[in-house]
């Protein structure tokens, strides 16, 4: 269905690991080194930098909300390419994937995986969570920080503009050219402070409760262009919107972007994930998945800015 890589590379979790004193805070990139053994994966785990041991890290010792149990929240509504047929039981999509993969380094069944949905702002809101952990594309930004924690990144964000194909700046170049556009993006989203902050329009961004609304809104000609996350603007403009186009990535942000799966703040449970993404992305396990699930058509090239 989409035909050609996403190109949002992830940066190395090892290179992280050096800059930080224990939980990274920053993406990673595919870098060019061999892969551990797996004898060699379990080892690094259980020598974490954040004191967190292998024994500690087992369904049994991990202080979940249900004993035994991981309960992953997700959004009300899931789209591919994150989850396939807004089914995330069913492991399909990158982001159900992941749980699946993360789980299984921690020694879960699938069975012991238990998915129930929130919606996106409603979790990043303070207060006792009914969830261990939630996935729904969250950036990783000091501002729900302050709420919130996030495991380690899996994924390096960029951004892209998508527009109908006869839309008048699906000849932009540079981000300069964007100016006099109407922009749009999903309120609260990432995408919605990079038009405020990167592009700075000359009117304001229109801000909709869900990408449904934002893709509607090109339809009916009320937005020049709407700003997703690559994957999504690739998966739109291929199956959901073909008469649409990715006019370009955009370069990405001064402070750059990062997806984290969300936590309770405090949450006991987090060196234990962070330990299991990094074990992922050491292996390469990482990189596979967002090979085979972030994928889409097209040269697409980066604005300049």
């Amino acid at each position: 269905m989409l035909r050609l890589r996403a190109v949002a590379p992830v940066l190395s979790f090892a290179l992280l690991a050096a800059g930080c004193s224990s939980t990274p805070s920053a993406p990673s990139s595919d870098s060019g080194s061999s892969q551990p053994s797996a004898a060699g994966q379990s080892d690094s785990i259980a020598q974490a930098s954040d004191g967190a041991s292998m024994a500690s890290c087992t369904p049994a010792d991990m202080q979940t909300k249900e004993a035994g149990t991981l309960t992953v929240a997700t959004g009300e509504v899931v789209f591919e390419p994150w989850m396939k047929d807004d089914t995330p039981e069913n492991g399909e999509g990158f982001e159900s994937a992941l749980v699946y993969a993360v789980a299984e380094r921690l020694g879960y069944q699938k069975d012991d995986v238990k998915w129930v949905r929130t919606g996106f702002d409603e979790a990043i809101k303070p207060g006792e969570k009914d969830w261990d952990v939630n996935i729904q594309q969250y950036s990783i930004t000091d501002e729900r920080k302050q709420v919130v924690d996030f495991t380690a990144p899996y994924y390096k964000v960029q951004q892209a503009v998508v527009a109908a194909k006869d839309a008048s700046i699906k000849e932009a170049k540079t981000i300069g050219a964007l100016k006099s556009a109407k922009l749009g993006a999903h309120i609260g989203s990432t995408s919605l402070h990079y038009i405020d902050d990167e592009i700075k329009p000359d009117a304001p961004a229109q801000a909709y409760d869900d990408n449904v609304a934002a893709k509607s809104a090109i339809d009916a000609g009320q937005v020049d262009g709407v700003v997703f996350d690559l994957p999504t603007a690739f998966y739109v403009t291929a199956v959901e919107m073909p008469d649409t186009t990715i006019v370009g990535i955009l370069p990405e942000a001064e402070d750059g972007e990062a997806m984290g799966m969300l936590l309770p703040k405090g949450s006991p449970i987090k060196g234990c994930l962070d330990q299991a993404i990094e074990s992922l992305d050491a292996a390469g396990e990482l990189k596979s998945l967002q090979d085979k699930w972030l994928t889409a058509g097209g040269d697409i090239a980066t604005l300049e800015r």
